[in-house]
């Protein structure tokens, strides 16, 4: 009897649902919140196999903040923690492996799993909580971390470890728990090695006073800053530069500029900007002339140099669609090695039309006038304008078409501009808030909009 051969289509079983649940503690020794703890190994029991990110250290906080980290591994099911520090008498230790712990089939994260003890009688129940913005800019910068210390003398962040230090999540926000019942003063850091204020360019946020856990509830707002800026590094030659190639047809340096005009029309609201590539030390701005398309003068306009001596700004009063020359001669300008321009150069242009613009109308609600408040308009995060508030209502006629980010400055100087803080003057920073919606200001429109702080 013949039987016939064939392939069978070998199809999988069905699998359940995606497993979407972080691990689950089954059990640990010694137990959780344990009291009198007198041992150093601590074994943790989930109920599926676990894996331990690469980057545990840089999610591990163990609070008190120990001299020496832990030794801390994760086989098959089994978490082992050994500590490696001698522990305080009396304290509550709180080890959180943020977001370093999860499961091997489908990486399910146990966010902030924290295994707590105590080698005293009791647990310290008492926190602190709080939020960091940067002051300058209102923004959140999730990368700090903010410290606590029991020495309460101001230079105890500049010399010593924290005895706490805990980081922010990505709204600003940070809390401190387990904490027993005593003042600490609070600071904001970078995630460095030192976790100490040892450098001005550093970020950095420090409380007015100390902060007692479980006395003081309310929340705390730090405004972090910079004392002063990072240097810019000047790049160092590795070599020596090749000589350049000797060639009678060479052409002679001539300056280069640009200007502001977009393109040939002049902005109703600001100045006519030149920008040289090298700085100008010889100006003589009677070899500079605004004229009518007749080459007849204009009287009324000034030119200023920047104090970094490569712009020039041409001031006046402009009207609506009116064209005009700017008549630059060859020697108007002239860089330290007597370089000018190569010719006498003839700039011809047209100013735009108030069409080109829209009308603004900002109505802000709940604003604190007497705290001398400044609006700034932002695009691409440079500061475009800077407006002192004397009232609720900020009209503006004629303003340049575009998308704007708003945000209110408190000048408490009232110099116009953010001032930064200093910790040794116990200076704080002056504060900017981010107003959450930008504005579309529409060409040729009246844009009214708004704003409650």
């Amino acid at each position: 009897m013949l039987v016939p051969q064939g392939c069978a289509n070998i199809i999988p079983p069905e699998g359940g649902p995606r497993d979407t649940l972080a691990p689950k503690l089954m059990g640990a020794n010694p137990k959780d919140s344990m009291l009198n703890f007198r041992g150093n190994t601590i074994t943790l029991t989930f109920d599926e196999y676990v894996l331990l990110d690469n980057n545990l250290q840089s999610n591990l906080i163990v609070s008190p903040n120990p001299n020496t980290q832990p030794f801390i591994s994760a086989k098959l099911r089994t978490v082992t923690i050994k500590l490696k520090d001698s522990l305080l008498a009396n304290t509550t230790y709180s080890i959180n492996l943020g977001k370093a712990l999860k499961d091997v089939n489908e990486n399910n994260v146990f966010k902030n799993f924290t295994y707590v003890f105590s080698t005293g009688g009791s647990l310290d129940t008492d926190s602190i909580h709080g939020k960091v913005v940067m002051a300058e800019t209102g923004a959140i910068d999730s990368t700090l971390i903010v410290v606590l210390h029991k020495n309460l003398a101001d230079s105890a962040v500049e010399k010593n470890k924290p005895d706490y230090f805990t980081r922010l999540d990505g709204k600003g926000n940070f809390s401190f728990r387990y904490l027993p019942e005593t003042s600490f003063n609070i600071y904001v850091l970078p995630d460095d090695y030192s976790k100490r204020y040892d450098d001005s360019t550093k970020p950095f946020a420090f409380n007015n006073s100390s902060i007692t856990a479980g006395t003081d509830t309310q929340t705390v707002i730090l405004y972090a800053y910079q004392q002063e800026k990072p240097k810019e590094k000047t790049a160092i030659p590795t070599g020596k530069p090749a000589a350049p190639a000797k060639n009678k047809n060479t052409e002679v340096k001539k300056l280069n500029f640009k200007t502001s005009l977009e393109p040939d029309q002049q902005d109703l609201l600001s100045d006519l900007s030149l920008f040289f590539d090298t700085q100008i030390t010889k100006f003589d701005s009677a070899k500079v002339q605004l004229t009518d398309t007749n080459y007849h003068p204009i009287a009324g306009y000034t030119i200023k140099q920047d104090t970094g001596l490569q712009k020039f700004f041409i001031h006046f009063n402009w009207k609506e669609e009116q064209f005009f020359k700017l008549i630059l001669q060859q020697d108007a300008f002239a860089d330290s090695t007597g370089t000018d321009l190569a010719k006498v150069d003839t700039i011809n242009f047209k100013t735009k039309s108030e069409g080109d613009y829209g009308s603004i109308r900002l109505r802000f609600a709940n604003i604190d006038l007497s705290k001398k408040p400044v609006l700034l308009l932002l695009q691409n995060n440079d500061i475009v304008e800077a407006i002192p508030l004397m009232r609720e209502e900020l009209f503006r006629k004629l303003y340049k078409p575009g998308d704007y980010e708003l945000r209110i400055l408190y000048d408490e100087n009232g110099n116009g501009i953010w001032d930064t803080g200093n910790y040794h003057l116990k200076k704080q920073p002056e504060k900017v808030v981010r107003i959450p919606k930008n504005i579309t200001i529409k060409r040729n429109w009246d844009n009214e909009v708004n704003i409650t702080l």
